[in-house]
C-alpha cells in the first residue's frame, strides 16, 4: 500500500485542478476512483512536448492521492493508429518503409536492430522506462489490444447505429473556413485531422467514410494488405453486415461487424467514445485541440452520444528546447524524456513541468543554460531547507522531489552541477582524478567516494560528452606558454606571483574563489575582502583581464570552466609550473 503523503496545502495550479477534479468526480461517479487520462502515439520518438500530456494529469493525480483518494491515471497507447509517415531521425528508415503506410503501428516492423516485436512497442518502451524514472504511476492501455479483442464492440455498433447524429455534428464544422495558419501540435493527433482543418481535402479520412452509401465513423483494415485504405460500401443495422472495398488493391470483403475486430473508429469519434467508456474526468489537450472544429471541441458534443461528458481539459502550451525550434515528432530528431534524463536528474525535469501552469510555455535546456537551471534548483533546495521558500515555490519543489508513494531517489551530496561538469570535462571522466579534485573542494568535509555525488556526476559527465562541442572542451596545457610569459609586463607578472604565493593557503573551492577575485583588488591597493560597493568600476575590468590571462596560460583560450574548479583540477604543482614558477 503506498505511503500517503500530506497534501501540499497550497493554491498552486495543481491544487486548484485537484479541487475541481475531485468535485467533478463526486458529481459524475460518486464513490468510484477518480480517472485522469493521457494519450500517446508511439508513431516515432515520444518527445518532451508529449511528456506534458502525461505530466499535467500525473501531477494532478498525485495531489489527489496525497489527499487520500483513489486515482487511476490512464495512458492510452494509440498503437492501433495508422502508420502515416516515416519520421526523420529514426535509424534504419528508408523509402522501403513507405510500404507500411496505412497499417496499424503494431503491424509495422520495428526499426533495424530493435529488440521489440513491432514499431509501436519499440517507441513505447523508451517512454515507459522514462516514466518509471520520473516516478509516474499509470495504467497503460493498448488500443490494439482493446480493439482486436472486441472490448469496444458495443461502442462501435452504437456509433454505427447513430452515425447520422455523429455526421450532423461533424457537418457543423466541415463547412467552416479553415484558419489561415495552423499551429503545430505536440499531442499525438491524427495527421489527417490537421490536414482536414488546413483545407487539404482529407476530411473524409479524418471524419470517416462518406460516399454514395452514406457516412460511416468506422474504418476496417483490409484483410489482404492490412491497411486502412478502405471505404465502407454498405452496412445493415439489423444484421451488422458490413461491406468494404480496399482502394489500394481493390480487395472487397463482407463481414458481420458484431464479430469483426479488425478496424477502429475514426479519431474524432474514437476519443470521445473512450472518455465515456473509461469515465475520464480530467485530460489535458494541446493548443491545436482547443480551436473550433478540433477533436477536443467536437468530441465534447459527440461524447453525449455515448452517454458521457467531456473531461475537464486544460489547454497546455508548447515545450521548447534551448536553441531549437518547436518540437514536432513527425520531423524527428527532437529530444525525448530519455535524452533529458541522461543529463538531468528526475527531480529537475519534474520541477520544470510542475512550476509552470499548463498554458505557460517553457524551455528545457540542453545547452549551457542547464547549469543556470541547476543553480536555480539548488538555490530553491536551500530555501526549502531553511524555511524561506515562497508557498508556490515550496509546492513545486514538493511535487518535484516526491510523489504520494514517497521520495524519489536523489544524489546524497548534490555538489553544483557546473562544478561536476567542469571536473568531468577536465578529467575526461577519470574517476581517481575526479575524486581527488572533488575531495579538495571542501577540505573540512572531504568527499570519500564518488557515489556521494551520483547520479548527478554521471548526468553532468553525460552532458559534457554529448552536448558540449569538441572545440569547447577543456584541454589543459602540457607545457607553459613561454612566449606569452616572456611578453608580460610587470603588473601582469606581479598578478601571477600574488596568485602563486596564495595557492597553498587558499587550496579549496571557496579559498581559490577568494584568491582569484582578490588579486586585482590587492594590486589596485584595496583589501582582498573589499566588496563591490567599496571598489571602483575599473576593478571589474582588471578582474576580467586577469581571468583571461589565466585561461590563456592554463588552457590556451579566453574562457573555460570556473577558475577555482579549474585550478583544483590542474593541481598546485602543475598550476605553478604553467604560471611560470
Amino acid at each position: 500500500m503506498p505511503i500517503v503523503a500530506q497534501s501540499t496545502e497550497t493554491t498552486d495550479w495543481v491544487s486548484r485542478f485537484a479541487d475541481e477534479v475531485i468535485e467533478e468526480s463526486e458529481r459524475r461517479a460518486p464513490g468510484k476512483p477518480v480517472v485522469v487520462a493521457s494519450g500517446l502515439s508511439p508513431s516515432g520518438p515520444i518527445h518532451l512536448g508529449n511528456l506534458r500530456e502525461v505530466m499535467t494529469p500525473h501531477l494532478v493525480a498525485d495531489e489527489i492521492r496525497r489527499r487520500g483518494h483513489e486515482v487511476r491515471h490512464l495512458i492510452s497507447w494509440d498503437d492501433y493508429d495508422r502508420y502515416r509517415k516515416v519520421p526523420n531521425g529514426v535509424e534504419g528508415t528508408d523509402a522501403s518503409w513507405a510500404e507500411h503506410i496505412g497499417k496499424p503501428l503494431t503491424s509495422v516492423p520495428a526499426p533495424a536492430g530493435s529488440a521489440y516485436p513491432n514499431w509501436a512497442e519499440h517507441f513505447k518502451a523508451a517512454m515507459v522506462a522514462s516514466l518509471a524514472e520520473l516516478g509516474v504511476e499509470f495504467d497503460g492501455i493498448s488500443q490494439t489490444a482493446q480493439y482486436t479483442s472486441g472490448v469496444y464492440r458495443e461502442q462501435i455498433l452504437h456509433a454505427m447505429k447513430h452515425r447520422g447524429d455523429i455526421d450532423a455534428i461533424l457537418e457543423q464544422y466541415r463547412t467552416k473556413k479553415a484558419p489561415a495558419k495552423k499551429q503545430q501540435s505536440q499531442k499525438p493527433v491524427d495527421d489527417a485531422e490537421l490536414e482536414a482543418e488546413a483545407g487539404s481535402g482529407a476530411a473524409e479520412e479524418d471524419d470517416g467514410s462518406s460516399g454514395s452509401a452514406g457516412y460511416f465513423p468506422y474504418k476496417p483494415f483490409c484483410a489482404r494488405c492490412g491497411k486502412d485504405l478502405t471505404t465502407v460500401t454498405a452496412y445493415d443495422d439489423d444484421t451488422t453486415e458490413l461491406a468494404y472495398v480496399c482502394t489500394e488493391d481493390g480487395f472487397t470483403e463482407t463481414v458481420l461487424l458484431s464479430e469483426f475486430n479488425r478496424g477502429k473508429l475514426v479519431w474524432k469519434v474514437d476519443w470521445p467514445m473512450r472518455w465515456a467508456y473509461e469515465g475520464v474526468i480530467f485530460e489535458p489537450s494541446g493548443v491545436d485541440h482547443s480551436s473550433p472544429g478540433s477533436s477536443f471541441q467536437v468530441g465534447g458534443q459527440i461524447v453525449g452520444i455515448f452517454g458521457g461528458e467531456r473531461p475537464i481539459g486544460p489547454m497546455y502550451a508548447f515545450v521548447g528546447i534551448s536553441g531549437m525550434a518547436k518540437m514536432s515528432s513527425s520531423k524527428g530528431g527532437v529530444p525525448t524524456p530519455g535524452d533529458a534524463l541522461q543529463i538531468m536528474e528526475p527531480q529537475l525535469l519534474r520541477w520544470l513541468y510542475a512550476r509552470r501552469r499548463p498554458n505557460q510555455s517553457f524551455k528545457i535546456a540542453f545547452d549551457q543554460e542547464i547549469q543556470r537551471l541547476y543553480d536555480e534548483w539548488d538555490k530553491l533546495d536551500g530555501k526549502v531547507a531553511d524555511g524561506s521558500a515562497l508557498p508556490a515555490d515550496l509546492a513545486a519543489h514538493s511535487r518535484a522531489v516526491r510523489t504520494a508513494a514517497g521520495e524519489l531517489p536523489r544524489t546524497p551530496r548534490p555538489m553544483p552541477y557546473r562544478t561536476l561538469a567542469s571536473v568531468a570535462d577536465i578529467t575526461a571522466g577519470d574517476e581517481d582524478q575526479s575524486l581527488r579534485i572533488l575531495s579538495e573542494l571542501d577540505p573540512a568535509n572531504p568527499l570519500s567516494s564518488l557515489d556521494e555525488v551520483r547520479p548527478r556526476l554521471d548526468k553532468a559527465e553525460a552532458w559534457i560528452n554529448t552536448h558540449v562541442p569538441a572545440d569547447q572542451r577543456t584541454i589543459v596545457r602540457d607545457e607553459p606558454d613561454t612566449e606569452l610569459l616572456k611578453s608580460l609586463d610587470e603588473a601582469s607578472q606581479q598578478s601571477l606571483r600574488l596568485l602563486r604565493d596564495g595557492l597553498a593557503d587558499h587550496w579549496s573551492l571557496d579559498g581559490l574563489s577568494h584568491l582569484v577575485y582578490g588579486v586585482p583588488k590587492v594590486q589596485a591597493g584595496f583589501s582582498a575582502d573589499a566588496t563591490a560597493k567599496e571598489l571602483p568600476p575599473e576593478i571589474k575590468t582588471a578582474q576580467r583581464t586577469f581571468f583571461a590571462l589565466l585561461y590563456h596560460l592554463l588552457v590556451g583560450r579566453d574562457t573555460g570552466p570556473r577558475l577555482p574548479t579549474l585550478l583544483l583540477a590542474v593541481g598546485q604543482d602543475r598550476v605553478r609550473r604553467l604560471l611560470g614558477e
